[in-house]
């Protein structure tokens, strides 16, 4: 189980997030988006008597397509689960339909495809993966339609506050509930491995972007390094798609800051990182988020890209099942790579989502109820890959947090070029740490 941040960590996260986060722009994934794609109308039933619709929005194209990449795989081992129907909570035996959309990377088109679902398709229940410009947009129009929706891989706070709850607020939602890392999740991944890891003066770097994600970390996130005796310097928001950091590397540069952290696009992170080195900016402890998820996206970097740490919500090592599929985190790892790719943290996580979404119908009275339907995914207590997830004991009623732990992206030791070596497990002890952190210039 992730072990919790002091009470003082956790209330910065929560208080700060929502306040920084809404002036600078975090609503804007969510919100005009609905209203621009039409209205939904409040969904009174789903399909047949005896069959139960779930849709799923993902980024399958676009620039985020990484997120959505392991979908074939995961949805062919659902269907193949679920083929001879699932019995619900009323004892009654549902055949059940799985119908996917693909988001295109866009908050209007997440929210034109949820529409189609609730609307044209008539799904009894939503389940939405990454991003805000996914699950934000998708959870909005199921909580106005009154469908019940599960969704994941996007920092809580983003998904709660960022959706207009308010600070206090334990049960904002009525249909809409989430599973994901926290802002204080990263401090539990992050801090632990800077302070045990190679030796720096604890200056810590940001590169944070002026988009949703990096302006609300900026609020967030720097108060809990401080906290946590950290020098934080921040090089200042940059406009998603910028080709020229040399301002940005000469504050890092001048600085010393031999700890750094960034939250950038994968095309943008790619340009940076290749002018710091030709720049001579090397920090000894470069932490990396929503870029270097994916091998692809590091090994593209070419030797630019070994070393770099990154958190992750699962790796192959997780020591935790699917309760559905009934697989080990290994077996699902291998049965991926199977299909001729390495594995990414989207197969666990995946299999996660459905494995919640189909305990939410199996324990549910009459899961043909949509209101009675989301009631059960506020109880709901399920075994995943990313460990036991129990909604009893969430920040707030929608929600219940899954660790991240730090890892670095090493030279491979099989087939592929790199791995992704779990280097710390601060925030889940039962996950094995499989090698020390290395720092960066030493590769």
């Amino acid at each position: 189980m992730t072990e919790p941040m002091s009470p003082g960590a956790e209330g910065i996260a929560r208080r700060t997030f929502l306040a920084r986060a809404g002036a600078t722009g975090l609503t804007l994934a969510s919100s005009g988006v609905f209203a621009a794609c039409g209205s939904v109308k409040k969904s009174s039933g789903g399909g047949g008597s005896d069959t139960l619709r779930i849709g799923l929005v993902t980024p399958r194209t676009g620039q985020a397509s990484g997120f959505g990449e392991v979908d074939p795989y995961i949805l062919g081992m659902v269907r193949d689960a679920v083929k001879d129907g699932v019995t619900a909570g009323d004892n009654k035996k549902y055949t059940i339909q799985i119908i996917s959309k693909d988001s295109q990377s866009s908050p209007e088109r997440a929210a034109q495809v949820a529409k189609e679902l609730i609307n044209a398709n008539s799904i009894d229940m939503m389940l939405a993966s990454s991003t805000p410009e996914v699950v934000n947009p998708v959870s909005d129009a199921c909580e106005a339609a009154g469908v019940p929706c599960m969704s994941t891989v996007l920092p809580w706070q983003a998904w709660y506050y960022g959706r207009g709850a308010k600070e206090g607020d334990k049960a904002a939602f009525k249909y809409t509930y989430h599973f994901s890392f926290g802002v204080e999740t990263f401090a539990v991944g992050y801090f632990p491995s800077w302070k045990a890891g190679p030796k720096t003066n604890n200056v810590v770097g940001l590169l944070y972007p002026n988009d949703a994600d990096g302006n609300a970390l900026r609020g967030a996130l720097p108060p809990l390094m401080r906290k946590a005796g950290f020098k934080v310097v921040d090089t200042g928001p940059y406009n998603d798609g910028l080709n020229d950091f040399s301002a940005q590397i000469a504050k890092l540069k001048k600085a010393n800051a031999q700890i750094f952290n960034t939250f950038p696009l994968p095309p943008d992170f790619a340009t940076f990182w290749k002018q710091a080195a030709q720049q001579g900016y090397k920090p000894i402890i470069p932490q990396i988020a929503k870029t270097g998820l994916f091998p692809s996206q590091v090994e593209a970097l070419g030797d630019l890209g070994v070393g770099l740490i990154g958190t992750a919500f699962w790796t192959q090592t997780f020591p935790y099942s699917s309760s559905l599929l009934g697989k080990t985190s290994k077996e699902l790892a291998d049965g991926y790579e199977a299909t001729g790719k390495q594995w990414t943290q989207m197969v666990g996580s995946t299999a996660a989502l459905f494995d919640v979404g189909i305990a939410a119908i199996k324990a549910a009275p009459n899961p043909k109820d949509k209101a009675g339907l989301a009631d059960a995914m506020g109880r709901l207590k399920v075994d995943t890959p990313l460990g036991h997830l129990d909604w009893t004991t969430g920040p707030v009623k929608n929600v219940v947090t899954t660790p991240l732990v730090n890892c670095q992206w090493l030279k491979g030791s099989g087939k592929y070029p790199l791995d992704l070596t779990v280097i710390d497990n601060a925030a889940d002890k039962k996950v094995p740490v499989a090698a020390k952190m290395k720092a960066y210039p030493s590769f």
